[in-house]
């Protein structure tokens, strides 16, 4: 068998920033064992596999160990092959998707994404084990099913951060966000830890900013932000909330074009 294989990073202007994104393209979905296995040989922290539905594409995402539910920079990967190489000069698609259709459109300088929004609710009385994992303790920490979000005090504190994957791996959430305050031209920084998703840290996410977005909104007083990532590679997605909706927006940078025979 031979698949199409692409490699992006995304959310990047560069090569060697933003995140390594996979797309494989498909006529129909493998069987899950070999979707997770290509994933696993890709070594990438998602990649997307897609199938052509009429106009649109159906899309599903594997990190190296599991399948999710939602993915960013992976479908932002996915929008920059269908509009790039597939059909040129297409300026809008639609992914269906297990967290229903995401509808991804062509900027002057990039994609935007319109994504769920996930709010997440405070929590009075925090896991323990989330300031033991980060070695600092959180102004506060927040929850939505997908993740934990801790704030810290400083973009310094983000940055500085060496945490203990083993413990966040423990976590009964999936991924830990950290997050404070921006500097400079940005709004806000964070960081994305998910171990137990076979991703340690995470380089620049997506599916994060749909609660950073609305978690952000009201301690700003205002919709839209442009925000950092501060991983080793490191990122920028500009972001607002519209209603339950999240819009992402971003850029991508093709690396790697070719295909997988197994």
């Amino acid at each position: 068998m031979r698949i199409r294989l692409y490699q992006l990073d995304a959310f990047a202007t560069r090569h060697f920033e933003g995140n390594p994104a996979a797309v494989m393209l498909v006529a129909e979905f493998p069987s899950d064992a070999t979707m997770q296995a290509l994933a696993a040989e890709n070594n990438l922290s998602e990649t997307a596999f897609l199938v052509r539905d009429g106009a649109d594409y159906r899309i599903r995402w594997f990190t190296p160990c599991l399948e999710v539910p939602l993915c960013g920079h992976a479908t932002l990967a996915s929008a920059a092959v269908v509009m790039e190489r597939l059909e040129p000069g297409r300026r809008e698609v639609v992914f269906h998707s297990a967290s229903g259709p995401l509808r991804v459109m062509r900027t002057s300088d990039g994609y935007s994404m319109d994504f769920p929004a996930r709010p997440a609710v405070r929590m009075d009385s925090p896991p323990a084990g989330i300031a033991a994992a980060l070695g600092v303790t959180p102004v506060e920490v927040h929850r939505h099913p997908a993740n934990y979000l801790a704030l810290l005090e400083s973009p310094a504190a983000v940055r500085a951060l060496a945490p203990d994957f083993a413990a966040i791996a423990r976590l009964d959430r999936p991924g830990l966000i950290v997050t404070a305050m921006g500097e400079g031209e940005f709004d806000f920084t964070s960081r994305y830890f998910a171990p137990a998703k076979g991703v340690d840290e995470d380089p620049v996410t997506g599916g994060a900013h749909c609660m950073l977005a609305p978690f952000w909104a009201p301690r700003l007083g205002k919709q839209s932000f442009v925000a950092r990532q501060a991983s080793r590679r490191g990122g920028t997605v500009r972001c607002a909330v519209e209603g339950d909706r999240v819009r992402l927006e971003g850029g991508c940078v093709f690396y790697l074009e070719g295909e997988v025979e197994f």
